[in-house]
């Protein structure tokens, strides 16, 4: 215990105490300069230091996501990130990063599996306690989040994940335990969804019962921003800090209220305001307390990280023979480039996104990589945007300059505004995006402009609204938006559905578009999270001849013309990101990429296609296609490292973090996700499929149901284990060896695995568990003798009747494999089993 933190503590009053306990903005904490108590500065993110703008704010290092990372399984690679990291929230003058997010991927569906590692929680719980010990030791708090079961975005607000304790400790809690027990964070960050009826933020089991009391950590805890539900209930759980500020909760008046009534005591608001000043001083807020001008500083050391961590997670799925292309083999041959070529998929959407200091996109690592020796031809081939764009061209506003004008209103008083602004870009307005962010909440907001389109005929218009929102042109009604956003800060990260309409235009003529948008409507005002009373839409127009054009006609001509094909897939960030689930287990946009590839495929039999998303999607054109590379979200060295696999430069040694099912039909939580809702609107997810998620679900269907098992990926060389022996060391703990031989033509590496599982299976226990894993290079033609070390902990079940931790006596099937479908050796073990209630 601090004794500058006790002498702090013994000064401040009640008062003063509260005030500690949420945000003074957005990203900061409160100060009490005449006490000595600073501010610190928070900032996302996941894979880079974002800093304090949303949007076009300071650039900064766009680092492979999470899953990325995870593809490598290599914990080395995830501490090298946490420590570069670490660098890059100090030029943002942050002291905290919102980092790593860790929740399990239990659909492919799931909004922000990109953000997290993977479907097991043994190899993300390794994978986040180093990109913890990374920060930390570079003097940067981690917080872990979102603790826990934040496994979907519809409704996330209020969701209420009903999931067996069994499946909470095996699953989704057992993730932070090792991050914790490992690790240590400074802070852990609650989740916005309800756990068996309980917000997370308020969840006494959680945060009390189990996160400080039986793990014994004793950091601090944060909301999610925006993520309190109560006063005296998150006070007396265990919610440190709410965030964002100011508060909505924590109000002085408030709490000193709830302490009168004996609903909160002052020894609870104390501990609260100790874990607040431990932070500050764990993270150097005294002794340096100035905040300085966010900096970018592009880093060379960092850009070769992410280049190489890309490399090495990027992983190969399929391969007839046509990779590597060889600089020497190409040399003098036309290869077309086709989709998503162009762009530079790095990042997923929400708030894990943010201004890199560059993007190196595909077709520029290729042609950095060949450079005059290749002719590249390219074509788009399909359509991929999620939103048309936003209206801004032919604009003008009430003072005939170019743009639109903005009207701010108070609510339900909308004869006078209370701040007119002219030359509006576009028709987007984000309120938190804005300098007016505060003038901005309970408001209505309306936008005016005179436009003068440049063809005749019909345009498609899209809108989206946080609230109720009309459309009108030269005063005639033409859409109307009802219902509010199903999800705000997901509008905010551009990615809400849009209402797509037809209206006709004749060239030349004026037409007055007036957009009128109002703040979500609510019966409950907290179920709209930090942007509740903020009003916010956007309205997009596209030509007919635009919208409706078949951009396969052009690729097929180039693809008969190249000696070889490659089509790049994806997820852009409006496609796959916070605030909202994937719209479909194919690829967008209406079936245009899939489209896309089987027309190249038929007329160019070397077609390789690399895919940039975070999830599994559906692969109609798969067998069709001579290879696949899944290049996830690689961060802001994109193109090069794709280019490295691509080239043979680098030897692909990614595997699957997750399981890539056929169907999505056949995911373990088909039918439960996103849920069902009650009669009262409470949307409620069951996780019946219970501890049976990824390759343990699969394990129990047969291999015919996926693509490709969790922990597969291919490499330019092959690889065999030999030799496999398993021993007891000493009571609960076990050593395992193995021999790896490379037997292919060129060095690389591998991951060597173990799984464990009971020799006499049982409907009520998975077949195996991952337990161990190791990445080796292994020169062509060499061996390497790998050891790996099991202990009961890290394949125990929770048995929910005793409320202990247990391994049953009996004989275990160890393992070893290449993947959790490629098992090429098995020692059987008598063991003689545990039972305790702590690991």
């Amino acid at each position: 215990m601090s004794s500058k933190i006790e002498t702090i503590l013994q000064s401040l009053t009640l008062e003063e105490k509260i005030s500690l306990l949420a945000g003074k903005d957005f990203w900061e904490t409160v100060p009490i300069p005449n006490k000595g108590v600073p501010a610190i500065k928070t900032s996302d993110g996941p894979n880079g230091a974002r800093g304090e703008v949303f949007t076009g704010g300071t650039r900064a290092a766009c680092f492979p996501a999470a899953v990325c990372s995870a593809a490598t399984w290599d914990p080395a690679n995830a501490k090298r990130i946490g420590h570069a990291l670490a660098d890059e929230a100090k030029t943002k003058s942050a002291r905290v990063i919102l980092a790593p997010t860790m929740c399990n991927h239990r659909h492919p569906l799931g909004g922000r599996n990109f953000e997290s590692f993977s479907e097991d929680p043994y190899l993300t719980g390794k994978l986040a306690a180093n990109v913890v010990k990374g920060l930390q030791e570079n003097g940067i708090a981690a917080t872990i989040k979102h603790f826990v079961a934040n496994e979907q975005e519809t409704d996330r607000l209020q969701v209420d994940e009903i999931v067996s304790e069994r499946a909470l400790r095996d699953i989704y809690m057992k993730p932070f335990e090792i991050a914790i027990k490992e690790a240590n964070p400074l802070a852990v960050m609650t989740s916005y969804n309800k756990i068996n009826g309980t917000h997370a933020d308020s969840h006494q089991f959680l945060l009390k019962q189990v996160l400080r009391g039986e793990w014994g950590w004793d950091g601090l805890v944060m909301s999610d921003w925006g993520g309190v539900n109560s006063v005296a209930d998150s006070l007396n759980a265990g919610l440190d800090l709410e965030m964002p500020g100011p508060t909505r909760w924590r109000s002085v008046d408030v709490v000193m209220e709830a302490v009168k009534k004996g609903e909160v005591t002052e020894a609870t608001i104390t501990e609260r305001a100790r874990n607040v000043l431990n932070l500050i001083e764990k993270v150097g807020g005294f002794n340096n307390p100035e905040i300085p001008p966010e900096r970018s500083i592009v880093d060379p050391k960092h850009s070769k990280l992410i280049r190489d961590v890309a490399g090495q997670g990027i992983t190969l799925l399929k391969n007839d023979g046509v990779l590597p292309l060889k600089k020497e083999d190409v040399k003098g041959k036309k290869i077309g480039l086709f989709g998503l070529a162009k762009e530079a998929l790095i990042h997923g959407g929400g708030s894990a996104s943010l201004n890199a200091h560059y993007r190196v996109t595909s077709e520029e690592g290729l042609k950095s990589a060949y450079g005059n020796d290749v002719e590249f031809k390219f074509a788009k081939g399909a359509s991929t945007y999620r939103l048309i764009p936003p209206l801004s061209k032919g604009c003008k506003d009430r003072q005939g300059n170019d743009g639109w004008t903005i009207e701010l209103f108070k609510e339900g008083q909308t004869d006078k505004p209370i701040k007119t602004t002219n030359g509006i870009k576009e028709a987007v307005f984000s309120p938190l995006l804005e300098q007016s962010e505060q003038s901005a909440r309970n408001t209505e907001v309306k936008f005016t402009t005179t436009f003068v389109p440049t063809e005749s005929g019909s345009h498609y218009l899209g809108c989206s609204g946080t609230g109720p929102t009309v459309v009108r042109i030269n005063g005639n009604f033409v859409h109307e938006q009802t219902q509010n956003s199903p999800d705000p800060m997901g509008f905010l990260f551009g990615g809400n559905p849009e209402k797509e309409f037809r209206v006709q235009f004749t060239e030349g003529e004026s037409y007055r578009i007036d957009i009128h948008s109002k703040p979500p409507v609510s019966a409950n005002d907290s179920d709209r999270g930090i942007l509740s009373g903020l009003p916010g839409f956007r309205l997009g127009l596209m030509y007919e001849r635009e919208h409706d054009v078949d951009m396969a006609v052009e690729a097929k001509q180039i693809a008969k013309d190249c000696d070889m094909a490659i089509v790049f897939t994806g997820h852009t960030p409006d496609w796959e990101t916070e605030g909202q689930d994937q719209f479909s287990f194919s690829l967008p946009r209406d079936g245009s990429q899939d489209k896309l590839v089987e027309t190249v495929a038929s007329v160019n039999p070397k077609t390789i296609v690399v895919n940039s998303t975070g999830v599994a999607v559906a692969l109609p054109w798969l067998s069709k296609v001579s290879a696949l590379v899944q290049a996830w979200f690689p961060g802001q060295e994109a193109g090069n490292a794709i280019a490295d696999i691509l080239s043979g430069t680098v030897n692909p040694s990614g595997r699957l973090p997750i399981s890539w099912p056929k169907r999505i039909e056949d995911a373990p939580a088909y039918g439960n996700f996103p849920g069902d809702r009650t009669k009262d609107g409470q949307l409620t997810v069951k996780y019946d499929e219970g501890v049976f998620v990824g390759y343990r679900h699969y394990d129990r269907l047969g291999a015919d149901k996926i693509h490709f098992p969790f922990g597969f990926g291919l490499s330019y060389t092959t690889f065999a284990i030999s030799n496999t022996h398993v021993s007891q060391t000493c009571p609960g703990t076990f050593k395992a060896s193995a021999t790896l031989k490379n037997t292919g033509p060129v060095s690389g590496a591998t991951v060597l695995q173990l799984y464990v599982g009971r020799k006499q299976r049982s409907s009520e226990h998975p077949v195996k568990t991952l337990a161990a894993f190791r990445k080796v290079l292994v020169e062509k033609g060499q061996e390497a003798n790998v050891d790996m070390e099991v202990g009961f902990k890290d394949f125990a079940y929770f048995d929910e009747g005793a409320k202990k931790w247990a391994v049953e006596q009996g004989q275990y099937d160890f393992s070893f494999g290449q993947s959790a479908g490629q098992v090429e050796g098995v020692v059987t073990v008598y063991v003689e089993g545990m039972m305790r209630s702590k690991l």
